[in-house]
């Protein structure tokens, strides 16, 4: 076990590996409230789009030698980025004191070599309140990873934390089966209200196993029951989950049973033209695939799709693409399924990403935030291809009330205060603000994303051939940028085809002011990994290069 150390625009970053870090922890010297209600916002707090809590004060920044970007314990703005003195200690006193590194040095002696995010995360998070996490080591971070897209209120949020104790103080069970309860009926009645109306007013709904990955198993199984046919249209660049049915329909899969088609892409168009001409190009592609006798490609048992690609690097789909794809499957009688499990629950500025396009599925495969924190996966369908029998897919978690519970209040809260527009209004302003720093950095090669779900390619210009028509991808570079936001106190994901692409996922009720915090640590962040490292990092230049990290996880 060891620890990598490099210097990075004047700031000392751990890359820790298999070994805990090698920072210290830092004393707590501020006050703590006792167990009790939570305190109410002052009136001169930060606005927070009717969230009733009070940031965490980002104190990491500051205790490792990082400049805090106006996030400070007193005087000066402070982004919305508060210290919560009604945040529980929740036992972790121990850990605090210097447990933390105990704990991840044990952490990678018993968890597998399949672990993730740990690696390029090397933190002990002990409390979480909305958009900030507490380390055990006393540090403080802007979490805009956010569970992988699962945490539409940030952490902790009251609305959903009241609705888990309702629950538990109500006596009622919390294991059920698929059996009826009033917290399911409740749970079902709030997302069927949410629904496209045309597939709410005749659809089902199936509870499958609380992993995303198990529902996108559910949606393949369902289509192949209903229409007696076995083969699958998914996409390059796709991520459905991590069981062999789910991987087989994904990008890096090689079952041949699935037929590959083209997903439009304005930065790395696959036929080197973009825009509508490739999405164009695309379209046309599938339609003459399914209609040429000699393709191979046989009538398929469905079609599924990401409205925007994540673990692809974070790729809209054009609206009228994707509604050329359901004119296409519609007029050949396949049913479109389309994978929700990261964009749904108003991420993207629309409630489910498809509403864009106005394109009405077949199927909507849905997890993540749906369960308001806690795992909860279902498809939702039309009613004509529930063709199952009893028993066809079930799974022993499928009754989860704890997580209808949390989903339910998720999915009211999201709804009654407009999220999902307030996530399109300011994932706007934020791309904005990263095409403005594309400018002055040439290794951005594109900043793209829709609502609240951005990402940030990053590239080595001086790399590219004469051939190339956008230059290589540089995935180290990636990795330095994501362990200079850590030092400052920020947490991002890597995505994309070589993980070259800085993903941001913050909660749906980020502040404009914690919205500025985020922005000017990673541009600083940024600026000071391409100062240190981009004359070191050799770009990728072949499709076969090997992943620097992990993709989200359904």
């Amino acid at each position: 076990m060891c620890n990598a150390t490099v210097t990075a625009g004047g700031h000392r970053v751990v890359a820790v590996t298999e070994s805990a870090p090698a920072v210290p922890p830092a004393p707590r010297t501020q006050p703590r409230t006792p167990d009790g209600p939570e305190q109410e916002t002052p009136d001169n707090e930060a606005p927070d789009h009717g969230v009733p809590d009070r940031m965490l004060l980002d104190r990491g920044a500051r205790d490792h030698g990082v400049r805090d970007h106006g996030v400070r314990d007193h005087g000066g703005p402070d982004h919305g980025v508060r210290e919560d003195p009604g945040v529980r200690d929740g036992g972790v006193t121990d850990a605090r004191c210097g447990g933390y590194e105990g704990i991840l040095r044990r952490q990678s002696l018993r968890e597998s070599a399949a672990r993730t995010y740990a690696r390029s995360l090397p933190i002990v998070p002990v409390r979480a309140r909305g958009l900030t996490i507490e380390g055990a080591d006393g540090r403080r971070y802007l979490d805009c990873l956010s569970g992988a897209g699962t945490l539409a209120l940030g952490h902790n949020h009251p609305v959903v934390l009241e609705a888990i104790k309702k629950v538990l103080d109500s006596g009622a069970p919390l294991h059920v089966l698929d059996l009826a309860t009033p917290v399911k009926d409740a749970f079902t009645s709030e997302l069927f209200a949410t629904l496209p109306g045309a597939l709410a007013d005749d659809a089902r709904v199936q509870f499958c196993g609380p992993a995303g990955t198990d529902a996108v198993e559910a949606a393949l199984k369902l289509v192949r029951t209903a229409t007696g046919r076995s083969g699958l249209l998914a996409f390059t660049g796709a991520y459905h989950g991590m069981t062999a049915g789910a991987l087989a329909a994904s990008g890096g899969a090689t079952d041949v049973s699935v037929t590959r088609l083209p997903y439009p892409q304005q930065y790395r168009c696959p036929f080197g033209v973009g825009g509508a001409r490739g999405a164009e190009l695309a379209a046309h592609w599938t339609e003459h695939l399914l209609d040429d006798p000699k393709s191979g490609v046989p009538a398929p048992a469905g079609m599924i799709v990401e409205a925007v690609q994540g673990e692809g690097g974070v790729i809209p789909a054009p609206d009228d693409w994707l509604r050329r794809m359901r004119r296409i499957t519609a007029d050949r009688s396949i049913p479109l399924v389309v994978d929700e499990v990261q964009t749904g629950v108003g991420r993207t500025g629309a409630f489910w990403a498809v509403e864009h396009s106005g394109v009405v599925p077949d199927v909507m495969v849905l997890s993540k935030a749906i369960g308001g924190s806690l795992p909860l996966a279902v498809i939702v369908y039309r009613s004509e291809l529930d063709a199952w029998q009893p028993g066809a897919h079930a799974g022993t978690f499928r009754g989860n009330q704890l997580a209808m519970a949390a989903g339910t209040a998720t999915l009211a809260y999201v709804r009654e205060n407009k999220l999902a527009e307030r996530a399109g209004t300011l994932g706007a302003r934020i791309l904005g603000r990263l095409q403005g720093l594309a400018t002055a950095h040439p290794c951005v090669g594109d900043v793209r994303g829709r609502g609240l779900m951005i990402g940030v390619e990053l590239v080595d210009p001086d790399a590219a051939g004469p051939g190339d028509l956008v230059p290589p991808a540089a995935p180290a570079l990636a990795l330095a940028v994501q362990q200079e936001c850590l030092a400052r106190g920020l947490i991002v994901e890597l995505g994309g085809r070589h993980s070259a692409v800085v993903r941001l996922l913050p909660p749906l009720t980020l502040t404009d002011e914690q919205a500025t915090a985020v922005l000017d640590r990673f541009a600083d962040a940024l600026a000071a990994a391409e100062r240190a490292h981009t004359p070191q990092l050799p770009a990728v230049r072949r499709a076969s290069a090997p992943r620097t990290a992990p993709g989200p996880s359904h």
